[in-house]
């Protein structure tokens, strides 16, 4: 038995040293040497007996994983000769970075196992804890793993929306969700005609619903299976495991050693081992090899440090019917108009710089998963698209069917936006025509705008395609927004969550993209009118209007551009502009030139205030703590911040604000023509000849 101890420490000390160069252990030449020795040197009995030696491979690259799926692969061998070992609870004697949860407590393990009581795990040195809704992150010093305290409110949302799904989702399945600190939801029926008979029904449903209940930080056998692609840390996926109900199993996945090692402990550390397994793997590939209908993801989360374009084809493979899909976009330049090149090689569209820069990105990354699902015969259904802060978020419903993607085409649509005066038009991609019970598909007709613009003369830019359908489900919306109303201490952000959705209710379905007043008294040069003045004036026109959650002072219409205009022109009849001084070839001396064929009324209507903005909901939360914002990228050589950041902060930022009065503060400053040798005023020189400031500023 001693030889075999030995001979498995040999093979994970070799799985650890060809880890260290870059080749993985779960490769098929390794599993299948390491399959090959434990067949041929273990029996059943000395497999048993192999376990209460687990924890002293702490700290080596065999994880637990790799012992239960190579225990699977062997066959029972009977040996009447090997005597029986007591089961004893032996504590670990290393721990390590790569230690992981390896308590034989498993779903596979004999019952006398079970009883084995997991050690606490403790802090390592530099660790910290940090603490996020209930759960407690274990989390290094150094920047070796990706931790972003902004994004608190992107995964409180998050937890709230699969909660919901889970609990429309265990609805069909017969389990009801439980959800700590939510009071039963009680349906007022308004019919009078309901009778007793019905109303037993009702009961005896209520009865069988309630039968089979799932509860946070339970395995439910019905449940939901969860894939959190990049996982970092893990606290996303902790706390799936500990807010979220009806849960079966949540894989946390991350290309990272070290932070799959993490992870794995922080799922000890949070007593959640039994719902969530660590996974180091490439994304993508471990989302393709489970393409299989009955290998599906129930809810796959994707929140990358940039771009999520690479992990989008197999995504939308790996959700299963009807699933939900929950992608993240840090790269908001990129998608608001900065690089439209970047943005059409990264998502298939070209986007624009304007005002409705943050509602075309969730357009944008919406036409790029239509897209790919549409080429495998799957279409999407959003049922929240959020655009917050400096990243966007949709969640998405995916679902199969060769018919409803040949609406895809209509779906989709082009921008035309005018360079002068912000004026834009969108054009469908495809038309469908509705002939009984036939649909009949066709190209569009177009283009909508002419060579020029017919309110300011300038040229149009083109951009999209884009999703140019609802963005939101309504009833969804409502759910989640009632839900969380009605339990404000399940998150910490509730009150911004509250705000966010209020909006996202009231907004147009069917109305894409928005003006903001300020841009339209911009183009004229005129004072800007009262949010409510405008709004009014647009009521009393009768067209409708909303305000967008992705912009504070934006104007959601269906009017067309030319009641805009006509509005503004009579705006500035009552507060004129210098017209003596408009260029004659600018946008604001042809609009203002031509007389408006709308009289407006900027009489202040009761309906023009929404409620979201009488209730004064917050939409945005104050910092809690000094330089709180999204993090430098995590280092794979376990590299961490530079310890000198806020000093260079300080150094590059707010240069007019702490102007220089005194020449003598100059000496701080290296002189640059001193480190290119070509400074000629020697000690007389008002900067610094110290080389080593010189060498500083190269290094930085």
């Amino acid at each position: 038995m001693p030889n075999t101890i030995n001979s498995i420490i040999l093979l994970c000390q070799m799985c650890s040293a060809i880890r260290s160069v870059g080749i993985y252990c779960h490769s098929a030449p390794i599993q299948m040497f390491r399959v090959v020795v434990f067949e041929h040197i273990l029996s059943v009995r000395q497999v048993e007996k192999l376990k209460i030696f687990q924890w002293k491979l702490r700290g080596t690259a065999c994880t637990a994983a790799a012992f239960s799926r190579t225990l699977k692969t062997m066959e029972p061998v009977k040996d009447s000769q090997e005597t029986a070992v007591p089961v004893t609870d032996p504590s670990p004697t290393t721990t390590g970075p790569l230690a992981e949860d390896l308590s034989p407590a498993t779903s596979d393990t004999p019952s006398d196992e079970k009883t084995m009581t997991t050690p606490p795990v403790g802090l390592l040195p530099g660790e910290t804890v940090v603490k996020e809704g209930k759960a407690a992150i274990l989390f290094p010093s150094a920047n070796e793993v990706f931790y972003n305290p902004v994004q608190e409110f992107n995964r409180d949302l998050t937890c709230a929306v699969i909660t919901e799904f889970a609990r429309d989702l265990m609805a069909q399945r017969g389990v009801k969700v439980v959800v700590p600190g939510e009071k039963d939801r009680v349906v007022v029926s308004l019919s009078e005609e309901t009778n007793e008979a019905d109303a037993q029904v009702e009961e005896k449903n209520g009865a069988e619903e309630q039968s089979i209940t799932a509860t946070v930080g339970e395995k439910c056998d019905r449940g939901i299976h969860v894939l959190e692609g990049l996982a970092a840390s893990g606290l996303r996926s902790v706390r799936f495991a500990l807010e979220v109900p009806g849960l079966k199993s949540v894989t946390a996945n991350d290309f990272s050693t070290k932070a799959a090692a993490l992870i794995a402990r922080n799922a000890q550390y949070n007593g959640v081992s039994n719902l969530l397994q660590a996974s180091c793997r490439d994304a993508s590939m471990l989302m393709y090899e489970m393409r299989g209908k009955k290998d599906r993801y129930d809810v796959i989360d994707l929140d990358p440090y940039g771009s999520p374009s690479c992990f989008l084809d197999a995504a939308v493979q790996a959700v299963s019917e009807g699933g939900l899909l929950c992608v993240t976009c840090t790269d908001m330049a990129v998608m608001a108009g900065n690089s439209g090149e970047t943005c059409y090689s990264k998502y298939g569209s070209i986007s624009i710089k304007a005002k409705y820069c943050h509602e075309m990105a969730l357009r944008i990354i919406l036409h790029s998963l239509d897209q790919r699902a549409g080429v495998y015969q799957r279409y999407i259904q959003p049922l929240l698209s959020v655009s917050v802060d400096f990243y966007i978020r949709v969640f998405v419903r995916v679902f199969t069917g060769q018919v409803k993607v040949k609406n895809s085409a209509s779906k989709q649509a082009l921008v035309y936006n005018c360079v002068g005066c912000g004026s834009f038009h969108l054009q469908r991609m495809g038309k469908r025509t509705v002939n009984g019970k036939h649909m009949k598909y066709s190209a569009a007709t177009g283009p909508p705008v002419g060579a020029e613009c017919d309110h300011c003369g300038q040229r149009h830019q083109m951009g999209g395609p884009v999703w140019a359908e609802p963005i939101h489900d309504a009833a969804f919306v409502q759910k989640v927004l009632s839900a969380v109303s009605g339990n404000p201490s399940r998150f910490g952000t509730s009150k911004r969550i509250e705000g966010i959705l209020s909006m996202v209710t009231e907004e147009l379905e069917d109305v894409p993209l928005y003006y903001t007043v300020e841009s339209l008294s911009s183009t004229i040069h005129c004072n800007t009118p009262p949010l409510l003045q405008f709004r009014s004036a647009l009521l009393h026109a009768g067209h409708r209007v909303s305000l967008s959650h992705a912009c504070k002072n934006a104007i959601k219409t269906d009017a067309p551009p030319a009641v805009l205009w006509d509005i503004m022109r009579c705006w500035e009849k009552a507060n004129p502009v210098k017209r003596e001084k408009l260029s004659e070839t600018s946008p604001a001396f042809k609009i203002l030139n031509t007389e408006p064929k709308l009289e407006a009324c900027f009489t202040i209507r009761e309906d023009a205030n929404p409620q979201s903005r009488k209730r004064h909901l917050t939409r945005f939360q104050e910092n809690p703590q000094a330089f709180w914002g999204p993090k430098a990228r995590a280092r794979s050589n376990g590299g961490g911040i530079a310890t000198n950041l806020q000093d260079k902060r300080k150094k590059l930022q707010n240069k007019r604000k702490n102007q220089i009065t005194d020449s003598s503060q100059l000496k701080d400053f290296p002189c640059k023509k001193f480190r290119q040798g070509t400074c000629t005023h020697g000690e007389k020189c008002c900067y610094s000849h110290n080389p080593e400031q010189t060498n500083e500023e190269k290094m930085e």
